[in-house]
């Protein structure tokens, strides 16, 4: 499949803003309003992970021709392209990795190791890994302690820059462990190894993706509720346990985001393909395309703005101030990307990337 799915870009750019909410919020802060609080609470983890999983889709993509094929030049050649790639988005997550704790795209560059290790295998075979690697994530939990090297209060990883520290907090224990977030991204390989074009496959996903992910939060509420037995103490350690919360990234949390993610994708690739000239759709499939640029400045500039005007009230910031400036800051993504992309193929750092890697 060469061509691009228009969905697909769509996608891209609805997580991006998930994101940017997201991020905005743990930086600025989220005390007040509790209508916005749930707003916001709707991206956690979910935003992030669609992300991945569209990751995921964008390397099938890439490989899916050479691979049926069986073209094995080729399929070197995609997997050193894809390599490539990866080592540049894992330099510059770690270059600000020392301003943006959060980071995903160091995480994000390991995953794409492993992933692209799986282009020609078989869909089952990447499906299955990837609940595999969900499920082995709890037995991680029994033998080493998730809380080594954070403060939760401040949200600051003591031995970050340590070698033990660094790779735990790659593997195991940081914002986006590779182990079990890889398997975000064999979810998006499995997914874009589909017949994308087909609107019988994207109806089916939808409603077994959105089946899922309900049945997931009625697990969840259940076993919470039951368990607790009213006890508000055993109540909050079982929300970390069986919620779905993305810190620790638990089996309930994987699966509903997963399912989530593929909902969202689905949606996206049927609404877009219906309207696929309506100013709405044509402004986030620019938008998604030029995403990686929105990831890095909506740290470097958005973050750096707020912080350069006020460093004093960093975190102390109102929920409000950080959700609408959150949207404020993504409707500006979104003109810069139509304005740009009437002029430019590539976004900026999409440019570098291609310059450096291709």
């Amino acid at each position: 499949m060469t061509n691009r799915i228009v969905g697909i870009d769509v996608a891209r750019a609805l997580a991006i803003m998930g994101m940017i909410i997201v991020n905005f919020k743990i930086v600025f802060g989220d005390k007040g309003n509790e209508v916005y609080k749930l707003f916001a609470s709707i991206f956690e983890g979910k935003a992030a992970a669609t992300f991945v999983v569209i990751a995921g889709i964008g390397i099938a993509f890439m490989s899916n021709n050479v691979v049926k094929s069986n073209d094995k030049i080729n399929l070197k050649n995609t997997q050193i392209r894809i390599a490539k790639r990866a080592i540049f988005l894992f330099v510059i997550g770690l270059l600000y990795t020392p301003i943006w704790i959060a980071d995903i795209l160091h995480f994000y560059a390991i995953y794409m190791l492993i992933t692209l290790l799986l282009i020609a295998s078989s869909r089952k075979l990447i499906f299955n890994l990837g609940l595999l690697l969900i499920l082995v994530y709890p037995l991680l939990m029994l033998l080493w302690n998730y809380e080594t090297g954070w403060n939760f209060e401040t949200f600051v990883y003591s031995d970050l820059w340590s070698v033990s520290g660094f790779f735990r907090n790659l593997f195991y224990n940081g914002f986006h462990p590779v182990i079990p977030w890889t398997a975000f991204m064999f979810l998006g390989l499995w997914f874009g190894k589909q017949d994308l074009s087909n609107e019988r496959f994207i109806k089916k996903s939808i409603l077994v993706s959105i089946s899922v992910f309900i049945i997931m939060l009625f697990i969840s509420k259940v076993l919470i509720t039951v368990l607790s037995a009213c006890n508000q103490a055993t109540l909050l350690e079982l929300k970390q346990v069986l919620g779905t919360s993305p810190m620790p990234p638990l089996p309930i949390y994987m699966i509903s985001a997963s399912s989530i993610a593929i909902f969202i994708i689905s949606m996206s690739i049927l609404i877009a393909k219906k309207y696929e000239t309506n100013f709405i759709i044509v402004a986030l499939n620019k938008t998604g395309q030029i995403a990686l640029t929105f990831y890095v400045t909506h740290v470097i500039i958005g973050m750096g703005i707020v912080e350069f005007i006020n460093p004093e009230k960093m975190g102390k910031y109102s929920i409000e101030f950080s959700v609408i400036y959150a949207l404020v800051f993504s409707l500006f993504c979104i003109i810069f990307a139509v304005i740009w992309r009437e002029h430019k193929e590539h976004g900026p750092l999409e440019w570098i990337m291609r310059k450096i890697t291709d």
